[in-house]
């Protein structure tokens, strides 16, 4: 585990202006993310903007108010997503009065479960080194902690999620963690990954991960048409390096001998 900064480090960094950023994708779709936080782990957070309805996918850190910051790009209902319960996307969920994860870990959220959120002090993910600005006067990463916030809605497989003019289904894809979700629209063939697919390192040997798992997961990955990719953290990417990543990886992880669906 890395070492830990003495307090006073910490207590002399600048408190920031501003702890988020926005990029506009599209006219319906924002990229909002926190850039004075470890690039390495930084989360994106994906606001769609339906005709009916608005969709945001994962809340970040919960260190700033991210419900402040994006209401004046919020003009209709909005249902909060976790696309999973770790901290540097679920931790804002609590903010919102509209809340979504899928039922493997809406326990986890419902407590505040700081050790499924890979938070606690022992697990060495929040660290001092990684705020490069303050979030508030006074923030410290000892007394950060994973708001417990009760889920008003629980996702399953194939869910639909209709924003009045686009339509997103619901796809449980395990493997990361138990409740990993990402959100296809069939018709633009998007899809919105969280910590399924990136184009990054993937984290696959978490206490709360299975290598078997996220190798069936990519295998049913191969299979689903895709455009474009919206991923959890990084830049997005088209068809083609998404066919890349997923294969690989499976040629990193699967055993010598494993059996593909395809054979």
């Amino acid at each position: 585990m890395p070492t830990l900064l003495p307090l006073t480090m910490m207590h002399s960094k600048a408190v920031c202006q501003s702890w988020f950023s926005t990029q506009k994708i599209s006219d319906n779709l924002y990229l909002i993310s926190e850039p004075h936080y470890y690039w390495w782990n930084r989360a994106n957070l994906w606001l769609i903007k339906g005709r009916d309805r608005d969709l945001l996918i994962d809340t970040g850190l919960g260190v700033a108010s991210l419900r402040q910051y994006i209401a004046s790009l919020i003009d209709k209902p909005l249902l909060a997503i976790a696309s999973h319960i770790h901290f540097d996307h679920a931790g804002g969920m609590h903010e919102f009065d509209e809340r979504a994860i899928h039922a493997a870990e809406a326990e986890a959220l419902q407590k505040g479960d700081d050790y499924e959120a890979l938070c606690t002090p022992a697990q060495g993910w929040v660290l001092e080194e990684h705020f490069d600005l303050l979030p508030y006067p006074g923030f410290t990463v000892e007394t950060y902690t994973l708001n417990a916030a009760e889920p008003t809605q629980i996702l399953q497989e194939g869910d639909v999620l209709d924003l009045g003019d686009r339509a997103f289904e619901v796809l449980h894809l395990p493997g990361h963690s138990p409740g990993c979700i990402a959100l296809y629209e069939p018709k633009s063939q998007d899809l919105f990954s969280g910590d399924v697919i990136y184009d990054g390192e993937l984290l696959d040997e978490l206490h709360c991960s299975d290598i078997p798992t996220y190798i069936a997961t990519y295998e049913r990955l191969e299979k689903l048409p895709i455009e474009t990719v919206y991923p959890g953290h990084y830049t997005f990417f088209g068809k083609e390096r998404y066919q890349q990543i997923i294969a690989e990886y499976l040629a990193a992880r699967r055993k010598p001998g494993c059996p593909s669906e395809k054979l």
